[in-house]
């Protein structure tokens, strides 16, 4: 038995809320979609039929907790291509140009952005075949196949690698330690227990109930191949846990003596 474990640092780091618009929201930790294409960035993975996403990837369980230090509000500019907007910014539809500048055509409106400071990730992946995660910690450590800049969140959510290590079984703990951790977890339904001597019930756990997207694919994908395409994603239900872990036994890092609740996400 192995687990891979990332822990990422972030500056800043915005985890959108899909139905949140006016003011957008951030969840405190990112949910398992954001995790699964920051893989996929890192792997250079953009073919949804891609070798090692279908042998790799998409067998990995993941555990996601997280801190950060501080959240602050912003308001920023979106654009929009209403006509009644862009009449209002240059008096006719037909015109684009504005003190001597072509504009883009439509308005701005004001947006305000919650944005989390200091974050601190971290990451435990498992997977039963220790050689794969042996093959995802060298793309992680020498990401020459990548996409894009490396990031967590939007694309200027750039991040810092403060480890990557993989943890044999001496390093793995099941055990019952109550107390308040330091870290918001993602507490996913369907627990995946590695053992089946660990009894990890989801019932006895805190938190607010969420539903989180995971694994997507791409529609109409074999007709344009554009890997930035519309995505239909898996949801997966599960409760966001502020760190008070009473009560019941579950897998823990013996390392860092932090939880770990690694999903199966299928």
């Amino acid at each position: 038995m192995a687990i891979l474990r990332l822990i990422i640092y972030q500056p800043q780091a915005h985890y959108r809320i899909p139905f949140t618009i006016q003011r957008r929201h951030t969840y405190p930790i990112p949910p398992y979609s954001t995790v699964i294409g920051f893989l996929c960035n890192v792997c250079g993975i953009k073919d949804q039929k891609n070798e090692f996403y279908e042998n790799v990837i998409k067998e990995l369980k993941f555990s996601i907790i997280g801190k950060f230090n501080s959240k602050i509000t912003e308001m920023i500019w979106f654009r929009n291509l209403n006509k009644e907007n862009h009449i209002g910014s240059f008096d006719d539809i037909s015109i684009r140009e504005k003190n001597g500048n072509v504009c883009h055509p439509g308005g701005q409106i004001p947006i305000n952005i919650d944005i989390l400071e200091e974050v601190e990730i971290m990451v435990h992946i498992y997977n039963k075949d220790k050689n794969k995660l042996e093959k995802l910690k060298q793309h992680l450590e020498n990401p020459i196949c990548r996409l894009q800049p490396l990031h967590l969140g939007r694309a200027e959510d750039w991040i810092v690698f403060k480890d990557i290590s993989i943890l044999d079984d001496n390093l793995i703990e099941y055990k019952r330690q109550d107390g308040r951790y330091p870290y918001f977890c993602w507490i996913p339904e369907n627990i995946y227990t590695i053992k089946n001597e660990y009894e990890i019930n989801w019932k006895n756990f805190d938190g607010v109930l969420y539903r989180i997207p995971t694994f997507s694919h791409i529609e109409n994908y074999e007709k344009h191949y554009n890997h930035t395409g519309r995505r239909i994603y898996k949801i997966i239900h599960t409760k966001l846990n502020k760190g008070l872990i009473i009560n019941t036994k579950c897998l823990f890092d013996a390392e860092l003596n932090t939880p770990i609740f690694l999903g199966d996400l299928k």
